[in-house]
């Protein structure tokens, strides 16, 4: 999702050769060309020259919500819009947000068992907490209790 600069907006393929390194064994190839994997680099919305990557740019935008994305895969992409594929795009947005909030508490009950080892009081943890997350004061209790 956050490619180097130099692979955004790209779409690489890697595929098995067959190279006789000693020996001329020729194999048919599909004896061996079983696997390929593609990796797609995304950049940001609106930088790519290919359909492709401008919808996978927008389907999988965190900063864009449900309802934009809807918008954009109607008029831009002329996908009409069901209930059903409404509902997919929903479900996919809050799955990624899902993720999000699970790494951000992870995060979060890290550094508060770190502060914690480290003999920091609880009101300053709490404070802390508080301040770089933007929690309420009972959100920030229910970590401290939880590493307690």
């Amino acid at each position: 999702m956050n490619p180097p600069k130099s692979r955004e907006n790209s779409i690489t393929r890697y595929y098995i050769a067959e190279e006789n390194l000693v020996g001329s064994v020729k194999e048919r190839k599909a004896d061996y060309d079983l696997m390929a994997a593609v990796m797609i680099c995304l950049g940001k919305e609106g930088d790519s020259d290919t359909d492709l990557l401008k919808l996978l740019n927008v389907l999988l935008s965190t900063e864009t919500g449900s309802q934009d994305k809807c918008q954009i895969l109607e008029e831009d992409f002329h996908i009409k819009m069901t209930l059903a594929l409404e509902s997919e795009v929903s479900l996919m947005c809050n799955l990624s947000k899902g993720v999000e909030e699970k790494g951000i508490r992870k995060g979060i009950v890290a550094m508060v068992s770190t502060l914690k080892e480290l003999q920091i009081a609880d009101e300053i943890i709490l404070s802390k907490i508080r301040e770089k997350f933007g929690l309420t004061e009972e959100t920030a209790e229910t970590y401290l209790k939880e590493i307690s």
